[in-house]
């Protein structure tokens, strides 16, 4: 379902000018539909002029109504349909998150791995000003409730995202997700007291209002106990 509406959402100009190609044929033929019934002489042909009147009609109503949805979606679901189809996990909804913490389910999944040996100063994909983690720093040790800074903000920016891996892995989970642009400032939080001390990978993926996701800004991090 997600993936059909992507598509409608990838290939919005040809969905509308198939519309308005479709428009124009149904009012071609409303008006040539008018103009029989308008000059019908008996009354069958009346009838059958009066029939393709009704189906010209209805067209062009489908047709208005059509447009509508796809605007709909662009305007209003299209920023969220990544954000919908993340996670394989049914329980995480990425918008809709209450909380800091990530589910027990994946908390279990990386708390009970081992923590692989990785260098502690990786930085990739970060660009000043548009996707940026300027706290924690790359290589550094955090525990506990870890404050997030940084900047998510692109032309046309549809929401971000801040998501973590063991170190050397790349099954990414989530932690939270917003659709406020950010400048300099607080992304969010991140509570680390659910997983193992060890190396792990963080990043900030940041996706624009049409559902593409430039390079996520990585960087690595050491958690230690309290």
């Amino acid at each position: 379902m997600v993936a059909l509406l992507r598509y409608f959402v990838r290939y919005a100009p040809l969905v509308y000018l198939a519309l308005a190609l479709w428009a124009l044929f149904s009012l071609r033929s409303l008006i040539r539909s008018v103009r029989e019934r308008r000059n019908a002489i008996f009354g069958l042909e009346r009838e059958m002029s009066q029939r393709r009147m009704a189906l010209s009609v209805a067209a062009i109503v489908l047709i208005f109504l059509i447009a509508f949805g796809e605007l709909v979606l662009q305007a209003f679901l299209a920023p969220s349909l990544p954000a919908l189809s993340l996670l394989s996990t049914p329980t995480l909804n990425l918008l809709a998150v209450p909380t800091n913490t990530l589910p027990p389910e994946i908390a279990a999944q990386l708390g009970s791995a081992v923590p692989t040996e990785y260098p502690t100063a990786i930085v990739s994909g970060c660009i000043p000003g548009q996707i940026m983690l300027t706290s924690p720093k790359s290589g550094e040790q955090v525990s506990g409730d870890v404050l997030l800074t940084g900047s998510a903000d692109i032309p046309n920016f549809g929401f971000f995202k801040y998501e973590v891996a063991l170190a050397g892995s790349e099954n990414w989970s989530t932690i939270l997700a917003k659709r406020v642009a950010v400048q300099d400032g607080e992304l969010g939080h991140w509570d680390t007291a659910q997983l193992t001390p060890g190396d792990y990978l963080l990043r900030l993926v940041v996706t624009d209002n049409q559902g593409n996701s430039l390079p996520p800004c990585v960087i690595s991090v050491r958690i230690v106990g309290q």
